[in-house]
């Protein structure tokens, strides 16, 4: 009776309140994953977002989230490299177009380029521009409205900062920036005409209603695009003995999202290697997009067995 009710009310155009998102938890899973992906089909149709990441900075970073293997703060055996050359980006981003992804991103590590870093990482761009179809996205931590207008100027149409939990939790996450940082940072991103994608990770010790709240704050930023990221617990770091959660956790998320945020790209990320069937069933809990291949730290699913998994469930990859 409440999935149903909740589901027409999407349906209908409306908002569900946080209040019904948390009764949600209690909700049957089967019947919530169908009433999900009945939403996705309204406001998404078939259509399917891949996309691919390139670790371009690797290492060192400033920042102590704990969750991260690229921390410094943290003894983590983890590879260590200064920005890529433009080269070697152009040859990561043009080997994913030709397998068939919409997407790619330079990802960084550490709070912010510098100058020269931007200026670098600017002519990449120009380069992938130039000579793919793939449409440029990028994860570079704390930019300002100069930077991204630079990032924008030289192709990039989509900028990616998770919240990673909810302003009340992220607190006890890390302690070297804040949600109001990230915050300005997606908000001089949508000053300049920029996309924005941003969610989280799962599994760090929140409850459900760190979940739920993040799921609401996305929507209020006005993300297209939210990725969900399992916790894959790192030796080293703070979280290395954090519960991996299960697939049925996992569906549950995708589908509460799914009620929240309607019309964005659910986008299952990092992590769902861990899953014993690899997001399958997530696809079929509102979830329509994710991100394949190698992650940051980790390793990830292959492009080519992803775009199979996609075609056998009724997708469609436009390009």
């Amino acid at each position: 009776m409440l999935i149903g009710k909740l589901k027409q009310k999407v349906m209908q155009g409306g908002e569900i309140s946080k209040d019904e998102a948390l009764r949600l938890v209690e909700a049957d899973l089967e019947e919530l994953c169908r009433a999900a992906n009945e939403i996705r089909r309204k406001f998404c149709g078939d259509e399917f977002e891949i996309c691919t990441i390139v670790n371009a900075k690797s290492g060192k970073c400033s920042e102590n989230c704990k969750f991260c293997a690229q921390s410094a703060h943290y003894k983590v055996d983890v590879e260590k490299y200064p920005l890529m050359n433009s080269d070697t980006i152009l040859a990561a981003a043009k080997h994913d177009d030709d397998a068939g992804v919409q997407r790619f991103s330079p990802v960084t590590s550490g709070r912010r380029l510098t100058q020269s870093e931007l200026e670098s990482l600017c002519k990449s761009m120009r380069e992938i521009k130039a000579n793919t179809n793939l449409k440029i996205c990028a994860s570079c931590g704390l930019l300002n409205s100069d930077d991204l207008k630079k990032m924008k100027d030289a192709g990039l149409s989509r900028y990616h900062n998770n919240l990673e939990s909810s302003e009340n939790f992220f607190k006890t996450v890390c302690s070297t920036h804040t949600t109001v940082d990230k915050i300005k940072t997606i908000q001089a991103a949508k000053e300049q005409g920029l996309e924005v994608c941003s969610g989280g990770i799962m599994g760090l010790g929140e409850s459900w209603e760190d979940r739920i709240d993040m799921a609401f704050q996305v929507r209020e930023l006005g993300a297209v695009s939210i990725p969900i990221n399992m916790l894959s617990p790192i030796v080293g770091t703070p979280f290395e003995h954090n519960k991996v959660l299960d697939v049925g956790e996992m569906r549950r998320i995708c589908a509460i999202y799914r009620f929240v945020n309607p019309k964005a790209f659910i986008r299952l990320a990092g992590g769902r290697g861990l899953l014993k069937d690899k997001g399958r069933s997530c696809l079929c809990s509102g979830a329509n997009a994710l991100i394949s291949g190698d992650m940051l730290t980790t390793a990830g699913i292959t492009i080519e067995r992803d775009l199979q998994m996609i075609k056998e469930l009724g997708y469609r990859v436009v390009r």
